[in-house]
């Protein structure tokens, strides 16, 4: 291995790897990672990686308790807590997407739910396993967060603070979300409309320190194209339409204006999400093609004289127990559309586009990270090749009806996201093992019983979320037409919104089309423009208030990463030197620990509240809490930013102070961008 040589447990030794201690550990973190990431992704729309946060919380646990913890100990324990993660972003991208759909659910079904996750989860795990040597061995990908997770297991068995700082990180997330989410003693967000040259401009900021945390890790590029798509939906796009077409019903400005958003401008998103995430898969093409190329040439060489570390699981096993997933998966399509038929071709598709979508996701994981996987672009793509084949079969050959159309959409196209979810994600967690020294074979039994807790914590989160807040805003409004339940505070599930709309509209014909070929002309020019479409289309379809605090975010890493650059080289400069790249790394890292300490501390603590909704116990009455003005929530939550930047540039060379170093970046970005708009003499 050229990163850093030999594993750095070697084959020669076997240390304690795969214990009852690793199992119970990582089964309690695994539960607690996949109603995390659950909530976020339904909240936000975006997940995060758990393996570093969970990598660190299993040193905190199995050192606290035990003294005689190994590394592959602590590896095993991030490799179950991250797979039931990974699997969570699959699920809730689809699967509330059957709530949207009428006449499908109306309410989360546990079983469905449940063997959805498993047989998605399982089968992207299998066709991993079978991927293992052949991209991280004979190939050698890189796998960036797999490295990142290398090095926090290794700082953690030598010695480092990283896991001081998470667990701060986590209380401060923790306490936060249960300021504004179990007391409700700020506003969550603050936002308001005025009248503007005739039409109504919108102002707005979700005050979420996860969604800031998430801006800090993807960084200042990604978060300002979600953020420009935001501005284009709400600053231009609505203002225009409002203008042109007036602004409907509402009792207030902020609720005609985001009615406008939500029944008309989103489908705009829709499209460019369409289109951006073909793009993305057309872009990735030379990649996709060789990763194929090479799977369908993966050796089933003898492991027996093979090293420890080298020991998959046997081969024959993993395609044995593929071909019984696809088995169980006909089955279930049998019973929940009633075709044969429909299901042996179902379960065909789904096995190839299975296969297809693992490979493509682990390879594109190796090369630019799991997180940077287009997951969702996949997954559209999948829905649309799998309308095509409901259509001609269901429809055209066997006159199934509409409902029957679309339930057998969903399914399959649920089942192959959840595979592409968990592929990357274990691609990942193996070059860790790789590199640290675990027995693959061993790493691989811990990926699956993850991807089984995952599995079985999955329908009960998302029941639980959706009893106590309503996930999707459309589902919550129809179910609100018949109970009355509030939907104030219904999460947005965004994806699974976008899934459904292109589903019903498919099978239906009611989808807002004026709408959606803007967006497809929106689209085309950001790619004409060689802009990042996916991230753009996200932030038309996100409300803008979600966009703010994760531009805020990629703002304070672009602004700590440049105050390292001036402490290091004394100055500014256009290409900082190689000692001052090391010292913005370092910060980089630690504002990563910190942000994922934040997100999983205010996201455990939304399904905690929720839970609490759903067994009728309200902490403002038990307290009697007030809440503040918008003006005190803002300053509430400027108070949690500036400790969030206090924590994550404590990595800084302290020759200076952070007030210097923003106006010394603040006076040369001014510079740039008069520069920019000067005219030519």
């Amino acid at each position: 291995m050229a990163e850093h040589g030999s594993p750095y447990i070697p084959a020669s030794e076997s240390p304690l790897e795969l214990t009852v201690r690793v199992i119970l550990v990582g089964i309690l973190l695994g539960i607690l990672m996949t109603a995390a990431n659950a909530y976020l992704g339904l909240y936000a729309g975006m997940t995060v990686s758990a393996s570093i946060p969970a990598a660190v919380m299993s040193m905190i646990i199995l050192r606290s308790l035990f003294k005689d913890v190994s590394i592959l100990e602590n590896n095993a324990v991030q490799t179950m807590a991250s797979a039931g993660e990974s699997l969570a972003a699959g699920v809730i991208f689809t699967v509330p997407a059957l709530l949207v759909i009428p006449n499908l659910w109306d309410d989360i079904k546990l079983v469905e739910t449940t063997i959805i996750a498993l047989l998605g989860g399982l089968m992207g795990t299998m066709f991993t396993i079978a991927l293992r040597r052949l991209f991280i061995v004979e190939e050698a990908l890189p796998y960036p967060e797999g490295v990142a997770c290398r090095e926090v297991l290794v700082a953690g068995e030598e010695g480092g603070e990283g896991s001081q700082a998470i667990l701060y990180a986590l209380g401060i997330g923790a306490i936060y979300g249960l300021m504004v989410k179990g007391f409700q003693a700020t506003h969550h967000t603050v936002e308001g409309v005025v009248d503007f040259l005739g039409t109504k401009i919108y102002g707005g900021i979700d005050l979420s320190v996860a969604l800031l945390s998430v801006g800090f890790i993807v960084g200042i590029r990604i978060a300002s194209f979600i953020f420009l798509g935001g501005m284009l939906g709400f600053m231009v796009l609505v203002p225009m339409y409002g203008l042109m077409n007036g602004w409907g019903p509402g009792d207030s400005s902020v609720e005609q204006f985001k009615g406008i958003w939500a029944t008309q401008i989103r489908y705009a998103g829709v499209g460019a999400m369409v289109v951006g995430g073909l793009y993305t898969l057309w872009s990735m093409r030379k990649s996709i093609i060789t990763g194929i190329s090479k799977a369908l040439k993966t050796s089933t060489a003898d492991d027996e004289n093979l090293l420890r570390t080298e020991i998959d699981l046997p081969m024959r096993f993993v395609f044995i127990f593929c071909s019984i997933i696809v088995g169980m998966t006909l089955l279930f399509y049998w019973w929940k559309t009633g075709s044969l038929i429909l299901s042996i071709a179902g379960a065909a598709f789904l096995a190839v586009t299975a296969f297809f979508f693992a490979a493509v996701a682990g390879y594109i994981a190796g090369v630019v990270g799991s997180s940077n996987s287009p997951v969702s672009g996949m997954t559209i793509a999948t829905l649309l090749f799998t309308v095509a084949l409901v259509w001609i079969i269901g429809d055209l050959m066997l006159g199934l009806s509409t409902p029957t159309l679309m339930l057998a959409t969903m399914l399959i196209a649920s089942i192959v996201a959840s595979s592409a979810a968990i592929a990357g994600d274990v691609m990942q967690d193996l070059k860790t093992g790789h590199m640290v020294g675990a027995t693959p074979r061993l790493q691989q039994t811990a990926e699956i019983i993850g991807v089984i807790t995952g599995a079985l914590v999955i329908g009960p989160t998302l029941k639980l979320l959706h009893n106590a807040f309503g996930i999707t805003k459309t589902a919550c409004l129809r179910e609100a037409a018949e109970t009355g339940r509030s939907c104030d505070n219904a999460l947005l599930a965004p994806q699974a919104e976008l899934i459904g709309d292109i589903v019903r509209g498919s099978f239906v014909g009611d989808v807002n089309m004026q709408m959606i070929i803007l967006g497809v002309v929106i689209a085309v020019v950001l790619i004409w423009l060689k802009m990042p479409v996916m991230s753009v289309a996200i932030g038309i379809y996100l409300p803008l208030g979600l966009s703010v605090p994760i531009m805020l975010g990629g703002v304070l890493s672009y602004f700590a990463f440049r105050s390292a650059h001036i402490r290091v080289d004394g100055e500014l400069r256009d290409e900082p030197s190689e000692w001052a790249v090391a010292a913005a790394k370092e910060v980089e890292n630690r504002g990563v620990l910190i942000g994922a300490g934040f997100i999983a501390g205010e996201s455990i603590l939304g399904v905690l509240v929720a839970l609490l909704i759903v067994l009728e116990i309200d902490l403002t009455a038990l307290f009697s809490t007030g809440v503040l003005s918008n003006f005190l929530s803002l300053i509430f939550f400027g108070w949690f930013v500036l400790v969030f930047l206090w924590l994550a540039t404590r990595t800084l060379p302290n020759n200076g102070n952070l007030l210097r170093d923003f106006g010394l970046i603040f006076s040369d970005l001014v510079g740039k961008i008069r520069s920019m708009f000067r005219l030519a003499k």
